[in-house]
């Protein structure tokens, strides 16, 4: 995978921050399972293709996503204390767009399929309360490490980190791109630049 195309992935990968306290023993096949339910939904929109409209691919992922990442905790850790002071409806639509935008940009990363496959560690790694789960996109010609942070709440284990490579969090770019943006235009401000990105992830296919 090349440097554009590295970056590009990381882009799409959301993250949260890790919690420090530390949990107990953990089923493997219960943490690892909202992976293997989005690599699978990724291989569908792969094999899909371009050819398939950008609007059915999304339809085709996004509830995958929503039942695999904790979202409202990844934007939460992602816009800061800020975002207590939002008002409750202006939150959603703020929620409503960081899923689109998040959903797009798989949809816009993740669009032809060259025979790879997702290979999923049999081990997890704690991490404080959290497990990390290694997993690797393997190609013909590449392999790219994409480690998942996963967090138990209400009795499921969601994603809440992503790390490229094993060790480069999307918390670090998402949290300073969003906090600068919500600093000098608010919640209005992110929710256009978050729809900006997503017409243009779509190709003009999402308004």
């Amino acid at each position: 995978m090349s440097a554009v195309g590295r970056r590009q992935l990381l882009l799409a990968l959301p993250a949260a921050t890790a919690l420090p306290a530390a949990a107990g023993a953990a089923d493997t096949a219960a943490v690892s399972a909202p992976i293997a339910a989005l690599d699978n939904g990724l291989l569908a929109i792969m094999k899909a293709g371009s050819g398939t409209p950008f609007v059915q691919r999304y339809q085709m992922l996004q509830p995958i996503v929503l039942r695999s990442f904790d979202l409202p905790a990844i934007l939460r850790v992602s816009v800061g204390a800020g975002l207590d002071g939002v008002p409750t409806q202006m939150q959603g639509l703020l929620y409503d767009e960081f899923v689109r935008y998040t959903v797009a940009s798989y949809v816009a990363n993740f669009k032809s399929f060259d025979g790879q496959r997702f290979d999923i560690a049999p081990t997890l790694r704690q991490v404080g309360a959290n497990q990390v789960v290694q997993t690797n996109l393997v190609s013909p010609t590449d392999n790219t490490r994409i480690d998942y942070v996963m967090r138990e709440s209400g009795g499921a284990w969601k994603i809440v980190d992503v790390l490229l490579d094993g060790t480069i969090s999307r918390v670090a770019v998402q949290r300073s791109d969003f906090r600068e943006i919500f600093a000098s235009g608010g919640a209005q401000g992110l929710i256009g630049l978050l729809r900006q990105k997503v017409v243009q992830l779509s190709g003009g296919a999402m308004q």
